[in-house]
């Protein structure tokens, strides 16, 4: 899997190796725009939030990639998904500062010692701890490798920070939550907002391990009146993996400007790299028939320093797709000359047809009994995700319990299992 989010033969892995440094969430954003199709809805914002990190970006019905993209304090060059990460996970740290104020992460507890309720050595509190805490995770969860979850230590790591703040466990519980969810917040705020997107016109696509437990208030918070939880939603980067395109991309730099240019000679470059892609492609053992190529130019006007993807038809259609795009980006166009720096050429073999399982559970949807969690007047529902019929609703609060993840849809919000056994859930009260 490349960053890319296509994939590549393993036997070339090895030379390529710089391509494969994003592979995980590049699966991941592959299976959510794989479930966009699905479900005829290609506006998402995924939201795939682990133990460590949350990555987050927006579909408008394609992937966006980037080559300005950066890993700690190193620039990579080559085409990865255009994708905003940040230190906020399960494991996220809590801590209160010498100010005083409780913060949250971007240092993580790790998978070892992991989070307190681990039992396997760690002292300090976490996002999780606090999930516990508030009863949104349960203390019978079924996880990995037989692990279960010591509420006592978690309510002992909380305990520690709520006597520094001088409030109680529970509230400062879920002050990290709270904490957390903005973290996550502000973070979709800069692939949508900041971008020129109405994030209320999209659904938030939430998965990973610990994405289900933080979905409907990270929604709230951008004014989101959808989401959707997918089957398999723990382990989504495999299915992602499956399903994306054999593919390589290449890019050449130009640096024409648009009144400069002229059209034959752009196309030419246009054939010489797609045909490099195309034999790339072919070495692979893949047939010519099956190979597709799309054309793109990053453009930018002079003087700038940053560019924009423009599909390529022709230089009149560049240049008025750029004017349109960046007004939209940043709120205005300009007079000034449209400059072309890169052209791009994607050559792909589509995947092997494939499509979802349709949900096949037979149970009684019947609920597994019910627990308080703190803030809500009423206990929430507790149900297995994987004995849920299609067309079952409930609304919240209520906990959905799965091998590889928990979900808490929070009052005010309903929840619907479609065909697929997706979990649709929805804003209730305006």
């Amino acid at each position: 899997m490349q960053s890319s989010g296509e994939t590549v033969a393993a036997d070339r892995a090895s030379d390529l190796a710089v391509n494969l440094l994003l592979s995980g969430p590049a699966g991941g954003l592959t299976a959510i725009q794989f479930l966009g199709r699905q479900i005829e809805n290609e506006k998402l914002i995924s939201f795939d939030m682990g133990g460590t990190s949350t990555d987050v970006a927006l579909i408008d019905g394609k992937i966006n990639t980037t080559t300005e993209g950066q890993i700690d304090r190193y620039p990579i060059g080559v085409p990865m998904v255009d994708m905003h990460t940040i230190g906020a996970g399960g494991g996220s740290i809590a801590f209160v500062d010498s100010g005083g104020r409780l913060k949250v992460g971007p240092q993580s507890a790790g998978a070892d010692p992991g989070p307190a309720c681990y039992a396997k050595g760690g002292e300090v509190a976490t996002v999780t701890d606090a999930n516990l805490v508030l009863g949104r995770l349960l203390v019978s969860s079924a996880l990995a490798g037989s692990l279960t979850l010591n509420l006592a230590k978690s309510q002992s790591v909380i305990q520690a920070l709520s006597n520094v703040l001088g409030i109680s466990v529970e509230e400062t519980a879920l002050g990290v939550v709270t904490i957390a969810n903005e973290h996550m917040a502000k973070a979709i705020r800069l692939i949508s907002v900041n971008r020129g997107y109405d994030p209320s016109e999209f659904v938030l696509a939430s998965f990973g391990g610990a994405g289900g437990l933080h979905v409907c208030a990270v929604a709230e918070a951008m004014q989101m009146k959808r989401a959707i939880v997918p089957v398999y939603g723990g382990v989504l980067s495999a299915l992602g993996m499956m399903v994306a395109d054999r593919g390589r991309q290449f890019t050449r730099t130009v640096s024409l400007y648009a009144e400069d240019a002229v059209t034959q000679n752009i196309e030419e470059q246009f054939l010489e790299l797609a045909e490099q892609g195309r034999c790339e492609l072919l070495d692979e053992g893949l047939s010519r028939s099956k190979l597709q190529v799309k054309y793109s130019v990053d453009c930018r006007y002079h003087g700038q320093s940053y560019t924009l993807n423009i599909p390529w038809v022709n230089l009149r259609t560049c240049c008025t797709a750029f004017a349109g795009l960046h007004k939209q980006r940043y709120g205005y166009d300009l007079s000034a000359s449209i400059e072309i720096v890169n052209i791009r050429v994607n050559v792909i073999a589509a995947a092997k047809a494939f499509t979802l399982p349709l949900n096949s559970c037979a149970g009684e949807n019947d609920k597994f009994g019910s627990i308080q969690v703190y803030g809500s007047e009423e206990p929430a529902k507790v149900f297995n995700r994987g004995q849920l019929q299609t067309g079952t609703e409930f609304e919240g609060p209520a906990i959905v319990s799965e091998y590889a993840a928990t979900i808490f849809v929070a009052p005010d919000w309903k929840a619907r299992v479609d065909h697929y056994g997706n979990l649709l859930l929805s804003k209730t009260i305006e």
